[in-house]
């Protein structure tokens, strides 16, 4: 029995690296988006596959979430009866099939050894992030080319420096966590990434992304602070948020005595730029996109607002685009992910810090939606299919019996 119960192991523990791997890949993946079809598209349609053939289960818990990206994407396809016949109409549908599947995966491979598959997954982000960072750096500075810098700005591997900005705040928001209560080396080694990905958040100069991370990261450290059970970590925490203060304006400072950094800084730093005024700019466009969503209720098709550009609302968006199906679907599944997230920021489990730093990345991303159009964000996907697989298995494990020989509650894995 025990030489039958090892070679059954075997295999078991083979599979798992393989999957702990593919996670690992098509987290990095979603750093390089530059072409369309590009390598996430590839690699996380491979790990799709490979997860459905090795088995993976959906819990009943994940209903919603499948509920409303699937009346969102129906939205968007009927809509591209507007358009009969528009290949980029029709590829964007299909994009966005692709992306909610991501998300539904995402949620229920989280279902089974959590901690691992969660680590693997988010080590794979981190890695994309510093190394998307470096190359924006080098980019900005004239190494490497004009490749990885448009409109005077930093983009990295990203067409557009607002989603490369974008993509960097959940990664600092993991690295700032493990700063918060991780080992001394943690914080050292950590201060050290999160500066690189700083330098690129700061070079794309994306006001919504700073101010993003910004409040993200004083919501985290507040909500680190209120979770946490030792005083010597809430003194950290204090310490932290501090030291990263001066850092942060040193480093500002630095880069700031660069001419061409200076110049461009303070044309971003304005909070109101040519294009957000008047009735064809940013927020003209928001009144329009309105009375054009009660025009059009199974909605205009995708693309096809461009007055001159999208409204850069992505709940005006998914109204305009979709209609009020897709709309009503997608302003749903932010208000009950919200509601449903919040509920469990206080529950104890093995991954609760890194829940927190995704929850509050996602209250970021919804907030910056308003003013910007994320329904095609990779990452965006991965916040929320991450936060809800989260939500699953920590219901799962609140319900679970105590283990009285080690004083909590025992963690049980499929």
């Amino acid at each position: 029995m025990a030489a039958y119960a090892a070679a059954a192991a075997g295999p078991r523990i083979a599979t798992e690296s393989l999957r702990a791997v593919l996670l690992w890949l098509m987290a990095f993946s979603g750093g390089f988006v530059f072409i369309e079809p590009g390598p996430y598209e590839f690699i996380g349609g491979m790990t799709m596959f490979l997860f459905a053939v090795m088995g993976m289960t959906l819990r009943t818990s994940l209903a919603p979430l499948i509920l409303l990206l699937t009346l969102l994407n129906v939205g968007y396809a009927l809509s591209l009866f507007e358009v009969t016949g528009n290949m980029p109409a029709t590829i964007w549908v299909l994009v966005s099939v692709f992306l909610a599947l991501t998300a539904i995966f995402y949620a229920a491979m989280l279902g089974d050894n959590t901690e691992a598959r969660l680590r693997w997954l988010m080590r794979g982000y981190i890695a994309a992030a510093v190394i998307v960072s470096l190359l924006a750096i080098a980019g900005y500075f004239g190494v490497g080319g004009e490749a990885f810098v448009r409109y005077g700005r930093a983009t990295g591997t990203f067409k557009d420096p607002n989603v490369f900005a974008a993509f960097l705040v959940l990664p600092g928001l993991l690295i700032l966590q493990r700063m918060l209560s991780g080992r001394r080396s943690e914080f050292l080694a950590g201060g050290v990434l999160l500066l690189v990905m700083m330098g690129g958040l700061f070079l794309s100069f994306s006001r919504a992304a700073w101010g993003q991370f910004a409040l993200c990261a004083i919501l985290l450290m507040m909500l680190t602070f209120a979770t946490s059970r030792s005083q010597s970590e809430r003194f950290r925490i204090v310490v932290v948020a501090i030291a990263g203060v001066v850092a942060v304006a040193t480093f500002v400072a630095v880069l700031l005595s660069v001419e061409q950094v200076a110049k461009l800084f303070a044309e971003r730093a304005s909070l109101s730029q040519s294009y957000d005024a008047g009735p064809t700019g940013r927020f003209g466009r928001y009144f329009l996109a309105i009375s054009m969503a009660l025009d059009y209720p199974f909605g205009m098709g995708p693309l096809q607002f461009n007055f001159p550009e999208a409204p850069h609302n992505v709940y005006l968006n998914s109204f305009i685009t979709g209609g009020w199906i897709s709309g009503a679907a997608y302003l749903t599944l932010t208000l009950v992910t919200l509601v449903a997230s919040t509920r469990f920021i206080f529950v104890r489990t093995p991954w609760q810090p890194t829940y927190l730093a995704v929850y509050v990345a996602f209250v970021g991303v919804a907030a910056e939606s308003i003013i910007i159009d994320s329904d095609h964000w990779r990452h965006y996907f991965l916040i929320v299919g991450v936060l809800w697989g989260l939500m699953a298995v920590s219901r799962a494990y609140q319900r679970l019996p105590a283990d009285p020989a080690a004083g909590r509650i025992r963690l049980q894995t499929a």
